[in-house]
């Protein structure tokens, strides 16, 4: 089964199991393609939205199988309050998606600025192999199990409340379970601006 092909059975999963859904079925079942911009477009577009800094996540679950999956996101946002929500971006093509999708559930883990390395080593596509949490030290979040990643700055452990489709990408909207940050104070965000890490720097007073 192709990336589009898991992407379409994360959609059908998703429907069966009653979540939510934006997309008229027409759309879910043939996971249209969106329209493409030229190359030179594609590239100042990728290059303006450079400019806007990001925090760094990375998005695990509990794979059926046992085992955990995760992938780095820095298209993660808080949502809404009433109901308690946050969202994130990813792309149709992930081979990570499926996974979380069929675990129903999934943990947010907000990076700290000394885990660069660690983003990086979850930003690999899972289908080369590479296994992400090789020498990660993790442990399972209390209401749905994800993995909870050690050194995070934050966690928020949530279940899928619905799934919605965007261009090349599916807008993943996740209801808070748990959430704490442990690291709260003793140092700042891991932040991503055009194409490298940043440390935010405190005011000169």
């Amino acid at each position: 089964m192709g990336h589009e092909g898991m992407a379409v059975a994360a959609v059908r999963y998703l429907r069966a199991a009653g979540a939510p859904l934006s997309v008229a079925p027409a759309v879910a079942e043939a996971v249209a393609q969106p329209e493409r911009l030229a190359d030179a477009d594609a590239r100042a577009l990728r290059d303006a939205l450079g400019h806007f800094a990001t925090g760094v996540t990375v998005i695990t679950a509990a794979g059926e199988d046992g085992q955990p999956v995760g992938f780095a996101c820095q298209s993660f946002a808080s949502l809404s309050l009433d109901p308690p929500l946050i969202c994130f971006n990813v792309a149709r093509t992930s081979s990570s998606w499926p996974r979380i999708a069929r675990a129903g559930a999934f943990c947010v883990n907000v990076l700290a600025d000394d885990q660069g390395p660690l983003c990086r080593s979850f930003a690999v596509s899972a289908s080369t192999g590479a296994d992400k949490f090789a020498g990660v030290a993790w442990e399972p979040a209390p209401a749905t199990g994800s993995p909870r990643l050690e050194g995070a700055l934050a966690w928020v452990d949530c279940t899928i409340h619905a799934v919605h489709t965007g261009g090349d990408h599916l807008i993943v909207l996740g209801r808070v379970r748990e959430l704490a940050a442990p690291r709260g104070g003793e140092t700042g965000p891991l932040v991503f601006y055009r194409s490298g890490f940043r440390q935010l720097q405190e005011p000169q007073g």
